[in-house]
């Protein structure tokens, strides 16, 4: 019995140690991939944010046009101090 516990320390340590190392190591680099689909969906979401992103900026300057102060008319009084002016938020 006295030879017996350090064969299961050294099995243990040297076998069973690096097994439960290297098995969730590999569960942790399958379970953080992306799949094909989640990138293209992240690639699809991107381009939506880029051309809404286009979008409102060109409303932003044709109201600006149309109206140089709409900015300050669009908030309360309270909020109108916290805006750029438009020569501000151009650069």
């Amino acid at each position: 019995m006295d030879d017996f516990i350090p064969v299961i320390a050294i099995v243990t340590l040297f076998i069973g140690l690096p097994w439960l190392v290297f098995h969730y190591i590999t569960r942790w680099k399958t379970a953080a991939t992306l799949t094909g689909s989640d990138e293209k969906l992240l690639d699809e979401l991107h381009d939506a944010d880029r051309r809404l992103d286009d979008r409102l900026n060109t409303i932003e300057r044709i109201m600006t046009a149309e109206n140089p102060g709409w900015r300050n008319n669009a908030l309360p009084e309270s909020n109108r101090q916290h805006l750029l002016t438009d020569e501000e938020s151009e650069r």
